[in-house]
């Protein structure tokens, strides 16, 4: 079985790829197999046509409660293909698969009431497709970031058990991962190979490498144009990136880059860049780092202990009180994360402020000197000093220096 991962803005957004409108050879009819709409506070369809459940937003009520801390694109497409040279699923056994498939992901876990809301839809032979939404019942935020990990492993699972496979896969530490392999090719490039899923496929082009897929086969490189110190940077990264899902990496020892310091070092220099900054433009350049939404130090964070938490209940299922605290210590950098959502936009805001109430202090600065230059040339004694400070409300001349400034030898 293969797996394709898509987001969406909304369920209706998808309604021309599951009915087939913008495919010239014929529109598709489409069916309802199962779902699990959770919070759903009316009676819904579960077989049949999908349009209410599709157009309905049904699957989108989640996100819109949550408003604008809700993600850009909250709906979530998995489309899973059988191989053709085995019989076809049922519609029993491919609702079946959809509901492993959320499970396995953690979207909608089972016994779960506050799960993610899911539907199961078919258009075609040989394939399922399982839409949902990100955001749960309870107002959590599904962290996708392992997703076509799972998927792809419970994929493998479930084709073994149904006899697709020569050899039987029974739990994810028991699926061998291909051996991918590094090197710097003879005309200077970086390829990867052996990367013939699309789980390692993605995580290449993360780190930086162009996909080329010719009558060679799938492979990955980086442009001939990257300089070598920068080249050898990313196969690092990529490898450590392949090894964290693991994937077998054979990477070129000289490729291979030393880390500078360690991950505490990292944000101790970010700490001492924050109180370094000398405006709010540089602030909010050093304050992206911690922010990224996609790569910052705290979302980095978040996914480590959400990893943690998982690690513990694979090692033993028993520690579900020691797991849970590192879950809970996630959503909390979960919140935290949507609480500073838009805050770099107003550090932008506070710096064109900034900007223009210097140039607005500097521009009364330099009119107070001219009028104070301007009021000592003209005063003709110490008399006239008060007056002309005055005139510029800055503190009078003494008068013994404006004698002194008047005698000469």
């Amino acid at each position: 079985m293969i797996a394709h991962l898509q987001r969406a803005a909304t369920t209706a957004a998808l309604i021309p790829t599951l009915y087939g409108l913008d495919d010239p050879r014929g529109r598709l009819r489409p069916r309802l197999i199962g779902a699990d709409y959770h919070g759903a506070d009316k009676q819904l369809p579960l077989f049949g046509d999908p349009q209410e459940v599709l157009g309905g937003g049904v699957l989108d009520a989640p996100a819109l409660r949550l408003g604008a801390r809700a993600p850009e694109q909250p709906v979530w497409m998995c489309s899973v293909r059988s191989d053709p040279r085995h019989p076809d699923l049922s519609d029993a056994q491919w609702a079946d698969v959809a509901r492993r498939l959320v499970t396995a992901t953690g979207l909608a876990p089972a016994g779960d009431p506050h799960g993610c809301r899911w539907a199961a839809i078919r258009n075609g032979d040989r394939s399922v497709h399982v839409v949902a939404t990100v955001v749960r019942e309870d107002g959590y935020i599904h962290n996708t970031y392992r997703d076509p990990f799972h998927v792809q492993a419970e994929c493998t699972r479930i084709a073994a058990e149904l006899g697709h496979l020569t050899h039987t896969v029974t739990t994810t530490k028991d699926h061998r991962m291909p051996v991918i392999t590094i090197s710097a090719a003879p005309s200077g490039s970086i390829v990867a190979t052996g990367t013939g899923d699309d789980l390692s496929a993605t995580l290449l082009r993360h780190a930086g490498f162009q996909q080329i897929d010719d009558w060679h086969g799938r492979r990955h490189r980086l442009p001939t144009t990257t300089p070598r110190p920068e080249a050898a940077s990313i196969a690092t990264h990529a490898t450590q990136m392949l090894r964290a899902a693991l994937y077998n990496v054979d990477l070129d020892p000289k490729l291979h880059v030393e880390p500078l310091d360690t991950p505490g070092q990292q944000i101790l220099h970010l700490t001492d860049a924050i109180r370094g900054a000398a405006n709010f433009a540089e602030l909010a350049g050093v304050l992206d780092d911690l922010l990224d939404p996609d790569d910052g130090m705290l979302v980095r964070l978040q996914e480590a202990l959400e990893t943690a938490s998982e690690q513990i209940t694979d090692l033993d299922p028993d520690q579900y009180e020691l797991s849970d605290r590192f879950g809970a210590a996630s959503d909390q950098l979960v919140t935290a994360q949507a609480e500073l959502a838009g805050v770099l936009d107003e550090v932008q805001l506070a710096t064109s402020d900034t900007a223009g109430t210097a140039e607005v202090l500097a521009a009364e600065d330099l009119r107070t000197r001219a009028a104070l230059a301007r009021s000592t040339a003209l005063a003709p004694n110490a008399a006239d000093a008060p007056a002309a400070a005055a005139s510029t409300g800055l503190p009078p001349v003494p008068a013994a220096a404006v004698g002194a400034a008047g005698r000469t030898r």
